[in-house]
């Protein structure tokens, strides 16, 4: 009697690269969504004055 030996290390190769592939797929199509989408700039202008005595001198 003989014993083959059954590899499937070619399929798991393949599905691994399939798996990879609809991860890229899914990131950029996410990217590229939100990019679609307008978000309003804010309309209030922020202003903060900083005082002087907040600096100091490096020398």
């Amino acid at each position: 009697m003989q014993f083959t030996r059954n590899t499937s290390s070619g399929k798991k190769a393949t599905l691994l690269i399939i798996k990879l592939g609809l991860v890229v797929v899914l990131f950029f199509g996410t990217v590229f969504l939100l990019s679609k989408i307008d978000f309003p700039a804010p309309k209030k202008e922020i202003e903060k004055i900083i005082p002087n005595e907040n600096f100091k001198i490096v020398k």
